[in-house]
C-alpha cells in the first residue's frame, strides 16, 4: 500500500509522458544541441527547487551537476535510465515533461502572474477564498464536477462585471461527466437556461464541456479548449463514493465489500439504450450513471486541482469524502493505516488532536490546518489507477472552514441544500494553495 517513492516516480514520469502528448512531441526541441545545455541547467534548477524524497531527489541532482554537458552522450544513461525506467534520451524529455519545461496546450489561454506565495498570503487576508479573482491579472476558473451550474452562475454574477470594468480577461470553463442526453442523473444535469445565459454572457469566455471524465483531458488539452493552469480550480461536492475511499489506502476487495454493505449489491445493467449501474438497496432496485460506484479517491482529485489551480476549493464536502481527504494532507503515515475504513469509533483514535480541533470548530469558522498538524511534504504519489493524473507537489497552505455556504460566497446548490438536511453532518470548505 506504500510504493517505493523511487519505483513511484519512474511509473508517474512515464505516465505524464504518454498522457500529454502535446508536450512530448514539443520535449524533442529541448533535446537539440543549441538547446540541451540549458534545458539540463533548467532540470537541475527543478530538481533543487522540489521537496522530492531524498531516493528521487539525490539521484537527479547527481545525474545535472556535472559541468556544462553539450549532448545526451556526455550523461550518465545507465543513471538517467534508473531514474525514470526509459533510455536516456526518452529519459530527459521524460523529466522535461514532468517539471514543466515544456509550454503545455491551453497556452492561447492567459494565465496569472501571481506566485503561489503570494497566492498564499492574499488568501489568508480573505473570509472569502474567490475574492482572489479581483486581485489577479486574470480571473479564471476550473469548475470539475460543475452539475447544473447553479455555482457557474453565482460566480459569474457576483465577479462578472470587475474583470470587464478593469480590462482583464473573465474565464469560466467548467467540467462534468454526466452525459447531456442521458436520462440518469436527474437535477444534477446542466440547467439549460443557466447554460444559455452563461453563453451569452457579454464579457465572458465561458464552455461547458458534458459527458466529460475529469480525469481524461487529454483531447481537451489537445485542441486547446483548456487552460493548462487556472488562478482557482474547484470541486463542490465532491463525489460518493468516487472519492470516499483512497485506492493507495484501501484495498479493491475491502472497498467492495463496504460498498455492498451500504450501498447494496450492484452490477451493470442497461436502461434503454444507455449503459447504468443497478443498486439493490432496502429492496428496490436503483439506477444510476455506469461509473457512479468507480472508486478514484480523493489523492487524484487533489493531484487534479493542483495541477490545474493556482489556488484549489473544495465545498460543500461531505464527512465522509472529507476525513479520507484530510488523511492525504497530514504529514504522518499514522493517519493513513492501510486496510481501515475510517468509521465515527475510530476516527478519534486515528487523527487525535486533530479530530478534535476541527469537530469543535463551529459553524461559519475557519483554521489554518498547519497550526493543528504538520502538512504532508512530499509530493502526494498518484495511485496505479490508468486514469490518474502526475504527482501534484505538496500544499503550502490549508485552510478548513466549517459550514455548507458563506456569506458572499458563491455555492453549488447541494451545498444550499444542506440547511434543510437536518440529519446530515455539516459539511466542509477546504481551501488549498499549491507548491
Amino acid at each position: 500500500m506504500n510504493p517505493d517513492p523511487l519505483a513511484e516516480f519512474r511509473r508517474v514520469v512515464s505516465f505524464r509522458a504518454r498522457r500529454f502528448l502535446g508536450q512530448w512531441e514539443a520535449s524533442k526541441k529541448l533535446m537539440e544541441g543549441a538547446t540541451f545545455p540549458s534545458t539540463i541547467a533548467r532540470l537541475y534548477d527543478a530538481v533543487r527547487s522540489k521537496d522530492l524524497p531524498a531516493s528521487v531527489k539525490e539521484p537527479l541532482l547527481r545525474l545535472f551537476e556535472r559541468n556544462e554537458p553539450r549532448r545526451v552522450q556526455d550523461l550518465d544513461g545507465e543513471g538517467i535510465k534508473s531514474v525514470t525506467g526509459l533510455p536516456p534520451a526518452k529519459g530527459l524529455r521524460a523529466l522535461s515533461v514532468f517539471f514543466d519545461l515544456v509550454p503545455a496546450p491551453g497556452s492561447k489561454w492567459p494565465m496569472t502572474r501571481m506566485s503561489s506565495e503570494e497566492a498564499q498570503e492574499a488568501v489568508r487576508e480573505l473570509d472569502n477564498p474567490y475574492d482572489l479573482l479581483r486581485r489577479t491579472d486574470v480571473a479564471s476558473v476550473l469548475d470539475i464536477g460543475a452539475g447544473d451550474l447553479s455555482f457557474a452562475e453565482e460566480l459569474v454574477d457576483l465577479y462578472g462585471s470587475d474583470p470587464k470594468r478593469q480590462q482583464r480577461p473573465f474565464i469560466v470553463h467548467c467540467l462534468d461527466r454526466l452525459d447531456p442526453r442521458s436520462q440518469l442523473g436527474g437535477p444534477l444535469h446542466a440547467n439549460t437556461e443557466r447554460l444559455q445565459k452563461l453563453q451569452r454572457k457579454e464579457g465572458l469566455s465561458f464552455s461547458f464541456f458534458g459527458n466529460q471524465d475529469m480525469f481524461k483531458l487529454g483531447d481537451l488539452d489537445r485542441q486547446e479548449l483548456l487552460a493548462s493552469r487556472y488562478t482557482i480550480t474547484t470541486c463542490w461536492a465532491p463525489a460518493t463514493p468516487t472519492f470516499a475511499y483512497e485506492p493507495t489506502r484501501l484495498s479493491k476487495a475491502l472497498i467492495r465489500s463496504e460498498l455492498e454493505r451500504t450501498k447494496g449489491v450492484f452490477s451493470q445493467t442497461r436502461f434503454g439504450k444507455e449503459q447504468a449501474l443497478e443498486v439493490r438497496h432496502g429492496g428496490r432496485a436503483l439506477l444510476f450513471p455506469p461509473w457512479k460506484f468507480e472508486i478514484v479517491g480523493p489523492l487524484a482529485l487533489l493531484s487534479l486541482l493542483a495541477h490545474r489551480g493556482l489556488l484549489c476549493v473544495l465545498g460543500s464536502v461531505d464527512a465522509q469524502v472529507f476525513w479520507e481527504l484530510l488523511a492525504q494532507l497530514l504529514e504522518e503515515p499514522r493517519y493513513r493505516p492501510p486496510d481501515r475504513l475510517f468509521n465515527s469509533d475510530n476516527l478519534p483514535a486515528v487523527f487525535g488532536e486533530v479530530y478534535h480541533a476541527l469537530v469543535g470548530l463551529p459553524i461559519g469558522k475557519s483554521i489554518d490546518l498547519a497550526e493543528v498538524a504538520p502538512l504532508r511534504r512530499h509530493y502526494l504519489p498518484s495511485n496505479s489507477s490508468a486514469f490518474m493524473d502526475s504527482v501534484a507537489g505538496h500544499f503550502r497552505y490549508v485552510r478548513i472552514s466549517r459550514g455548507a455556504i458563506f456569506p458572499g460566497t458563491p455555492a453549488s446548490s447541494t451545498a444550499r441544500k444542506f440547511a434543510s438536511m437536518t440529519e446530515e453532518v455539516s459539511p466542509w470548505i477546504v481551501t488549498l494553495v499549491p507548491v
